[in-house]
């Protein structure tokens, strides 16, 4: 790569990072509903259309803010010590990420966190894409679980695709769970006990379906 090449994509980064957050910034301010991508694109100072050669829809402003963990799941099995089952792995990492308060379990009361997380669970147009992250999220964990294995027959893509469903549903209604705890009201020290045991029992249960293909 060139230094004219890197500096056009850290230009890039830096224009595609603004985007959302300025989004985000005024998603929370005024309501996502009533936000116009127009109203993204004239407070960054861009156009419609370049607006959009960054974000195909709308939602995908407020959800650039969770891209990071898009595959996350599949590196920890990847990245998994030796000995260690996929499922062994999960559990750990997303107990680690619990306690570590991390906003993609749902378990943080920083308000900032609280209020994207209102609005995300409270606007179906986000749920709905939401939905799409998952898809993508599936697919990489399914790879990676195929590359275990795991599975009656080699190269059983199925039930590596049928566990990698399972596995990030859960993640996501952990998540939801959480999420409605503190948005009750609850203190997160309180919580916190609670979603750890939600976790586990989430994970007993994966490991009862799953645990003969991926032991």
């Amino acid at each position: 790569m060139t230094d004219e090449t890197g500096l056009r994509e850290r230009k890039k980064q830096r224009t595609r990072q603004a985007l959302s957050d300025t989004a985000i910034e005024l998603f929370l301010k005024h309501g996502f509903d009533q936000v116009s991508v127009a109203d993204v694109a004239a407070a960054v100072e861009v156009s419609k259309p370049t607006l959009f050669r960054y974000f195909p829809a709308k939602e995908d402003l407020a959800l650039h803010r969770i891209a990071d963990h898009q595959g996350e799941a599949a590196r920890v099995v990847a990245g998994r010590a030796a000995g260690q089952s996929p499922l062994g792995a999960l559990r750990a990492h997303y107990h680690a990420r619990l306690d570590a308060h991390d906003p993609v379990t749902g378990l943080n009361d920083h308000p900032v966190v609280q209020a994207f997380n209102d609005m995300l669970y409270g606007t179906p147009s986000l749920l709905a894409r939401l939905v799409r992250y998952a898809e993508r999220d599936e697919e990489l964990l399914a790879g990676a679980l195929l590359e275990t294995g795991g599975g009656d027959a080699p190269g059983d893509a199925l039930t590596a695709g049928l566990a990698a469903a399972q596995i990030i549903t859960v993640h996501h209604r952990l998540a939801q769970e959480n999420w409605r705890k503190l948005a009750s009201g609850r203190v997160i020290g309180d919580a916190l006990v609670e979603a750890h045991a939600d976790a586990d029992r989430a994970f007993d249960l994966l490991g009862a379906g799953l645990g003969v293909s991926f032991p």
